[in-house]
């Protein structure tokens, strides 16, 4: 893992309110709240050390699996630009899991070619939005892979 220890209460959740709001509720519940997002969506949470505060920061996101492997995708609702934590983990891929009260340490990867287009469809299929966000922005949105360690 990273030279920066992880530390749990110090991790710095996401600035935006309602994301937070919920990352304390799902905290809180061990995913009894927060788990089910709108339509049923799940939600897990990822932890990625800052590249440049060298700060763990924790946002909720919606995944899929693929086999032992979750998945989620770096939309920013199809912003022009990557989420920052998409930067952080590309930056530094050992990253922290929590799924309902399952908590434990990843290695991220991007997907890329036929790997990519089939986690698409799985994503697209767990919330059609992606493929809206994915037609209003000129970058291809990367789907991120997180393998256990």
């Amino acid at each position: 893992m990273s030279d920066t220890p992880y530390d749990e209460a110090k991790v710095v959740d996401s600035p935006t309110d309602w994301v937070s709001s919920h990352i304390q509720k799902y905290v809180q519940t061990e995913g009894a709240d927060g788990h089910d997002f709108r339509s049923g969506a799940p939600i897990l949470l990822l932890t990625v050390l800052g590249r440049k505060s060298r700060v763990w920061r924790r946002t909720a996101l919606i995944y899929g699996q693929a086999g032992d492997a979750y998945v989620v995708v770096a939309s920013k609702g199809g912003a022009p630009t990557h989420p920052a934590w998409y930067g952080n983990l590309v930056a530094h891929p050992e990253v922290h899991v929590q799924v309902k009260g399952a908590k434990f340490e990843a290695r991220a990867r991007v997907a890329a070619g036929p790997e990519r287009e089939k986690l698409w469809k799985l994503m697209a299929g767990i919330w059609p939005d992606y493929d809206a966000y994915q037609a209003h922005t000129d970058r291809e949105i990367p789907v991120v892979v997180l393998d256990a360690v």
